[in-house]
């Protein structure tokens, strides 16, 4: 079975449209979500521009930030600095990659942690860890168990295996896997023995960014499969996953395009909204 990420980011969208719209009529309020974007670099502004019109389809206020790839360190704080203390504005997002002379980092963590929406702060991904449901969970992880939990699944004493440590998705989803009791391994193109470490898996999260990676063969019949990857070949979009082969003998899959992808960007309006709720909270409203 084909597991829809598109279907399922479009109901969390309508869904959030309905909050929106309540917020506005109750307290004349609505989410502010501001997306800073340096200098011209083409998969960045087609990301921002899908992240721009989600926010209109919601109603959520967004703000563009335009800046030169030039732009210093120190510059580009100061720009946060300004956006962490705009009172419209409930969600920051820097969008990367981020040219060398910047620290990743070190902006990330410049950003407030009640505005903090991508999930990337220090603290953040430390609340993720520790299963702390207050902070913000990074969007694509969020996504990956969302569709997850679509499948009614009890993964106590499940195995599950992802494969790719980074600190967006690798990891902060293996964390995630562990606070719903799997028995999880994270692993990389150069674990030894993966293929026998993933035929024992009930649950394979693909993130290494190498089309066709995962093979029919790595498989065992049965389990869930959710591929992150996002690759271009011969001018079209494919995973990580040899979809072709791996569907014949997984239980559920993720496509690409149409899977993880479009559940990012609703995860990050959900945090944008839940980062208003918050703040409104705080004020009484």
């Amino acid at each position: 079975m084909i597991i829809d990420g598109k279907k399922c980011s479009e109901e969390i969208l309508e869904n959030l449209k309905k909050e929106v719209s309540e917020y506005k009529e109750r307290i004349g309020k609505i989410p502010g979500l501001a997306v800073i974007i340096l200098g011209d670099n083409p998969a960045s502004k087609i990301y921002v521009r899908s992240k721009i019109r989600a926010c209109e389809k919601v109603g959520i206020y967004s703000k563009e930030i335009v800046l030169s790839d030039k732009i210093s360190e120190a510059e580009l704080i100061k720009e946060i600095e300004k956006l962490n203390s705009d009172k419209d504005i409930n969600g920051i997002l820097v969008q990367l990659p981020l040219p060398e002379h910047i620290n990743e980092k070190k902006i990330c963590d410049a950003i407030s942690i009640r505005k903090d929406v991508d999930g990337f702060k220090q603290e953040s991904l430390g609340k993720i860890v520790l299963g702390d449901e207050d902070g913000f969970i990074s969007c694509t992880p969020q996504g990956i168990i969302y569709l997850i939990d679509q499948l009614n699944m009890d993964l106590n004493g499940k195995n599950a295996v992802v494969v790719g440590r980074s600190n967006i998705v690798g990891k902060p989803t293996a964390s995630l896997l562990i606070n719903k009791g799997a028995t999880t391994t994270v692993c990389n193109s150069k674990t030894k023995d993966l293929t026998g470490i993933l035929k024992r898996a009930d649950i394979i999260v693909v993130a290494v960014g190498k089309a066709g990676f995962l093979k029919k063969d790595m498989v065992k019949e049965g389990a869930v499969v959710i591929d992150v990857g996002i690759n271009r070949e011969g001018g079209k979009i494919c995973g990580d996953v040899d979809f072709e082969g791996v569907s014949q003998i997984a239980s559920h899959i993720t496509p690409v395009p149409g899977g993880v992808g479009p559940m990012t960007i609703a995860m990050l309006l959900k945090n944008t909204v839940k980062a208003f709720c918050k703040e409104e909270l705080v004020n009484g409203k």
